[in-house]
């Protein structure tokens, strides 16, 4: 599922004009393609546990980095794509072909009201941060607040009844990467403490016990969304290899992936006397 436009006329300029904003501390040089391919590895592993592999609770784990990572580069979208009308078209036209196999993936019905894909959740967000955007370039600071609060109540409430994957947390999480946009270290520490929130205090989760040095602890399975930070630090803005094919085989990935996990899911367990 590739959230990131076609912009490679773009590309060079950008990079040419963040050049001097790179954090010093994250020197490897990630692309957009890269950090798209891990993301869509890591849901795999989410999916895979879900459905074949559900005694392997570490694949869950790992699935917890992919839904951050979509979230920043729909963010990195909505600054960079020249048609924001068309994006939000793309969204909806995704999330409308991936509800038949979400269905079939965790329900194994055609139909499955309570739980949806995911792909709502970023076409919410990415409603929610356009407004924002739209009023920050015409409202005081006064006012914009306020409205930024509003806005992500609303996000929230919606999301969380409507029972989109991530409910109105991954709503949040956009919200987060746009109010944290950059490479500023405020905006890194931004992006941290407001995963940290998210994922560690708002949605928790499965505890995961450990031991170290003889102390017995837990921590949040969650709470391994951050681990994702890290690899994203490392994107500087250049797109990597793009075409119209790559464009779409990371679209239809989503929707496919789901189907075919759901086939299998449904072929497997129902053979099982």
């Amino acid at each position: 599922m590739q959230l990131y436009p076609s912009v490679r006329n773009f590309e060079r300029s950008f990079i040419l004009q963040n050049k001097g904003s790179h954090c010093s501390i994250f020197p490897p040089d990630l692309s957009a393609l890269t950090l798209h391919i891990l993301a869509m590895a890591f849901m795999f592993c989410d999916h895979l546990w879900a459905t074949l592999a559900g005694d392997a609770w570490w694949l869950t784990g790992i699935g917890r980095l992919a839904f951050p990572m979509f979230a920043f580069f729909l963010v990195e979208g909505f600054f960079h794509t020249h048609d924001k009308k068309k994006y939000c078209m793309r969204l909806l036209l995704l999330a409308i072909l991936s509800e038949l196999p979400i269905n079939l993936m965790y329900s194994g019905l055609l139909f499955y009201p309570f739980h949806q894909n995911v792909i709502w959740t970023l076409l919410t967000g990415f409603l929610c941060i356009w407004a924002m955007d739209t009023l920050r370039k015409k409202c005081p600071v006064w006012l914009w607040i306020p409205a930024i609060l509003l806005l992500s109540v609303v996000g929230y409430v919606l999301a969380t009844l409507l029972m989109f994957d991530y409910y109105g947390e991954g709503v949040l999480t956009v919200i987060v990467f746009y109010l944290f946009h950059g490479k500023k270290w405020w905006q890194l520490a931004g992006q941290f403490a407001g995963l940290y929130w998210i994922n560690v205090m708002l949605l928790a989760g499965m505890q995961i016990p450990l031991q170290l040095f003889g102390h017995a602890f837990e921590i949040s399975e969650q709470g391994l969304a951050l681990l994702c930070l890290p690899l994203l630090w490392c994107y500087h803005g250049r797109q990597g290899a793009h075409n119209r094919k790559i464009q779409l085989a990371c679209y239809a990935f989503y929707p496919v992936h789901m189907l075919v996990l759901g086939i299998l899911s449904k072929l497997i367990f129902s053979s099982i006397p």
